[in-house]
């Protein structure tokens, strides 16, 4: 029973990120599932990535439905991440357990910190060129670390769609949906063999609550500031990773 309620407040939590900022929902899953479920890192992030992919679909649904999504857009953005995301899946079996969690609780500190910059560096660097080779760069970066960590990549998508193809906000979050969804689809092909060992009468539950709760979170983002959003986001962010890199170093 303690399992069940943890797996329903831990996936809400993560769906209404999901679905308020565009991303960073992984972020939170994983070490729900590693620290408050037991998952170990290698499972938690393939965890993740089933969490991730089923609420980034139902996410992108509603986003699509009020036209925040670009197709053609996303799709090329996408499509460059596919190989990278299917290699780092494979290649995060062989990895040791402490290495995934040092590994996570740095990008997640990262992720963080940009979340913390103020909107006007953001703003400045959006008037630059538009180059394909920027963007595909970004892509496949975004792949590799969704095929490696288990996370859909948003919280990097979002700001990459906003400098990079110079997206404004709302079409940026719908976009990185598809983004989201299309790595964490390639990255899970590569984990077939890891999924057999996962405990579903947790990830169903979770995945369930998860994907009640980006409804919710596309209903906030329409009512409470972004960047009160993301200030507050990234202030968990930072505890998360505070305590994985502690627990991983002790």
């Amino acid at each position: 029973m303690t399992a069940l309620i943890l797996s329903l407040v831990a996936g809400g939590v993560v769906g209404l990120t999901l679905g308020a900022l565009g991303g960073g929902g992984s972020l939170l899953a994983v070490p729900a599932l590693i620290y408050l479920l037991g998952f170990t890192p290698a499972a938690a992030t393939t965890a993740g990535l089933l969490i991730v992919t089923v609420t980034s679909v139902t996410a992108l649904y509603t986003h699509a439905r009020a036209g925040n999504v670009r197709w053609r857009v996303g799709a090329l953005f996408a499509a460059a991440g596919l190989l990278p995301a299917a290699a780092a899946g494979a290649a995060a079996a062989r990895l040791p357990q402490p290495v995934l969690t040092t590994a996570f609780a740095v990008v997640a500190a990262l992720a963080a910190v940009q979340m913390l910059r103020p909107a006007r560096a953001t703003a400045a660097r959006g008037g630059a060129a538009v180059r394909p080779s920027g963007a595909a760069a970004a892509g496949a970066g975004l792949g590799a670390l969704t095929g490696l960590l288990g996370v859909g990549g948003g919280f990097l998508a979002v700001p990459a769609l906003v400098t990079v193809v110079r997206f404004e906000m709302r079409a940026a979050i719908g976009t990185s949906l598809l983004v989201i969804s299309a790595n964490s689809l390639a990255s899970l092909a590569t984990r077939g063999a890891t999924a057999d060992g996962l405990d579903w009468a947790v990830i169903a539950p979770f995945t369930a609550a998860a994907v009640l709760g980006a409804w919710d979170g596309k209903r906030l983002a329409a009512k409470v500031a972004g960047p009160l959003l993301q200030r507050a986001f990234a202030a968990v962010l930072l505890a998360v990773a505070a305590f994985m890199l502690i627990d991983a170093l002790v």
